[in-house]
Parts: C-alpha cells; structure tokens; sequence
C-alpha cells in the first residue's frame, strides 16, 4: 500500500459535488477528515454522517455553528442592512466566515496538511472559502479540485459526477431532470446550474424548497411585531407566540416567511471572478427582518449618520462579504462603524405579512428624534413655518442661477450644467 499523500479536512455537505470529491481523493492517496457545519439548513445529519464514512472518510466532524453565525455575521449585516447590487441579501456569503474558522481550528485538532473544499472553479465560494482560511491560517494549504485538471478533465459536468456516484455506489438527490445545484442555511437557500443557466427559462415551480408560492400562500394577512435594540431584534411576537433568543427568533420568522411566500428572487449577479451567473435565492426570515430594521431607522436614526452609514457601510460591507473579504483589515473598519450608528435604532416595528409581501403596519420608539407637534401640518408649535426661511434663501439663489443660465442659452452658450454644480 503506498503512503499517504497527506491528510485533508473536506468541508462536506453531503451532496453531488462534495460527496464525488471525497471519493476522488481517496482514489488519489489523500486521507481524508469531513467536515460539515450545522449553519441552520435542513439536513439528515445522521445520514451524512453514514454516506461519508460510507465513501471513505476516515472521521465525521459535525459542528453546531447556528448561533455564531446569527450573532456574529447576520445579525451586523442586518444593521447594516447589507446587500449586493441592491438584491441580494448574502445568504451564502455570511455564512463562509463561520464555516471557515471551524474547520481551521479542526484541521488543526487533526494535525491535517490540507483543507479542501467543492466550490467550482467559476464561482464566488472558491475565493471566500480560501481567502478565509488564509487569513485564519496563513500556512495552510488548500486542495481545490475544481481548478485541477485531473479532476476536471475527467469530470466535465454533473452527468459526469451522476455516472462517478452511480459507479461508486453514492446515493445523491441530484437527477438528470433536476441537476440544479443547492447551498442552504438558516438565512437562505440558493439555486443555481442546470436547467437556470439560460437566463431565460423561467424556474421549476418544484425548484423552490422553503416558501409557498405568493399564489397559493393564505388569503388572510398575518400580523407581527419586532423589537430591535440597537439595531438587533430581541423579540418577535406573532399572536400568542413570543420569540426572544437569537436564533429563534430567526427561526419563527423564516417560518413565517416561509408560509406566506416572502423572500423570492431570480437574479443575474455579477460574480467577483468576472462573470455574470444567474442565481434564484429564498430568504424568507432575512427579508422579513430587513424591511423592518430599514423602516425603525426612518424613525430613529439621525439623517447624516443614516446617508454615511447608506453610502460607506452598507455598500462596502455588501462587496466585502460578496467577494470573501471578510478576514481583512478592511472589513473590521467597517464593521467598527456599526454599532455607533445603531445605537438609537430602539423601537417596535408592526408589520402585516401577506401573499409575498411585506407591508409595514406602524412602529414606535421613544428615541425622540420624530416629534408628532413638530412634523403635524396641522398643528404650530415647536418648529414655526418662518424656520425654513433661512434654507429656501440660501437654496434658492443656486437654483435662480441655474435657470438664468438655461434661459440664457442660445446667446451665453452656457449649458445649464455649467453651473449647476455652482458654490454659493
């Protein structure tokens, strides 16, 4: 028997890819360790556990990273109401960091040379997986099938791996019908290959896994309550029911969402390695929480603390854990921002739930930055109309500028852009 070529920590879920790339390796003189992180998706953990040591594993990590990952990833994110090119809200991005530093500090208790991972060689999950080990352990070596050409010249596509597990006797979900490939944890699921490919083709109604359709989702309204605490939901009440730990009440709301069709969509997004892919995401709990926190600051927050935190935090926290940066200096720049622009952000958001929608029913706070007297077009007191003299003076003399000017035109040459931008 030869000797080992080293041994691996494969970061497993227990699908096509994963459970084809374990078999490979052992083929390859790898001994190798999986690993699988309880990040909240729904999994027969027990039958992972049998298919990989079925296949070869020598041992089974299963790790519990659900409450790490909604307190220390999604729980910023939704301060910072984190999104990428306006959509996406990052399901699989956030949960990576979690993932990452629990097999470090596994491969590391099994004294393993490498760490592996499925993540293709055209997609995003390849870069935040190994940016994050780097940058958890500098040393470490990464094994990445899908950009070695043994492993990809021999599997040229899913009909490829489907015949290797048929071959090697590993059961899979995946078909030649439905090739679409999955990745899900409590924030989200996402769909993504076969039949989606073509931009065009409108997804399988049996693709999607978590929510009811909008059309077959109750006629009757449900309505809720949450409470945030600097910008963090601490309680969430539906009827009778009261949810406070952290990751119940993520729980009750993706449950929510879930019934009443909330959180859908189909996007083409563009990937960090410079290609676009067509991706379908359901995020039912996230969407939930996102439209709520969004109206509680219209409420709370001050109007330049909201427009910087808008433009520097939330669209750098949206590329940085798009792109897998979440190790780096950069990010904890960010992030350092967040709590000080979420500490007024207390209050109670009513919403009502209904047919895919989300439909903010009334909030409350007792930050003091919305004054009823002084915002009532009904009542004086406490703001006098002669107030906004000063600002419609000092605005008023760079718009008469500017529609001189385009009066002008013709005779001056000056374009109305000339001046717009004017000092005064």
């Amino acid at each position: 028997m030869s000797a080992s070529k080293g041994r691996v920590l494969l970061a497993y879920s227990g699908g096509l890819d994963t459970s084809c790339i374990l078999a490979w390796l052992i083929e390859q003189g790898y001994e190798v360790y999986a690993f699988m992180a309880d990040v909240g998706q729904e999994e027969d953990f027990e039958a992972a556990r049998k298919k990989a040591l079925g296949v070869g594993a020598k041992k089974f990590y299963l790790e519990d990273l659900k409450r790490e990952f909604v307190t220390e990833l999604i729980y910023p994110a939704v301060q910072a109401n984190a999104i990428y090119e306006n959509v996406y809200l990052l399901g699989t991005s956030l949960a990576r960091p979690v993932i990452a530093r629990g097999m470090i500090a596994t491969a590391a208790k099994e004294g393993c040379d490498f760490v592996a991972h499925g993540c293709t060689g055209k997609g995003n999950d390849q870069v935040r997986f190994e940016l994050a080990f780097y940058g958890l352990k500098p040393d470490i070596k990464v094994l990445a099938p899908w950009r070695i050409p043994k492993f990809y010249e021999r599997f040229a596509g899913r009909q490829a791996l489907l015949s290797y597990a048929a071959e090697k006797q590993i059961p899979v979900q995946q078909t030649a019908e439905k090739s679409w490939s999955t990745d899900e944890n409590i924030f989200h699921i996402s769909y993504e290959s076969g039949v989606l490919e073509n931009p065009n083709a409108t997804p399988p109604a049996d693709m999607w896994r978590l929510t009811s359709s909008p059309e077959n989702a109750p006629a009757t309204p449900e309505s809720i309550s949450i409470e945030f605490k600097s910008g963090i939901p601490v309680k969430v009440t539906a009827g009778s029911e009261t949810h406070t730990d952290a990751v119940d009440i993520f729980v009750a709301l993706n449950s929510l969402g879930r019934k009443h069709g909330i959180g859908r969509i189909d996007i083409v997004e563009n990937r960090f390695i410079g290609v676009k892919s067509r991706g379908c995401y359901e995020s039912p709990g996230a969407t939930i929480l996102r439209e709520a926190h969004i109206d509680l600051e219209g409420l709370t927050l001050d109007r330049n603390v909201r427009a910087l935190r808008d433009q520097f935090v939330t669209i750098e926290l949206g590329r940085i854990l798009y792109n897998g940066h979440f190790f780096t200096p950069e990010r904890e720049f960010v992030t350092s921002a967040i709590p000080a622009s979420q500490r007024t952000v207390n209050g109670v958001v009513r919403l009502k739930l209904y047919k895919g929608n989300v439909i903010i029913e009334g909030r409350s706070s007792d930050e003091g930055l919305y004054d009823e007297q002084q915002s009532s077009m009904d009542v004086l007191g406490g703001f006098e109309p002669t107030d906004t003299t000063g600002f419609i003076q000092i605005e008023s003399i760079r718009i008469k500028k500017w529609a001189q000017a385009n009066t002008r035109k013709g005779q001056s040459g000056v374009e109305p852009k000339d001046v717009y931008g004017t000092r005064v």
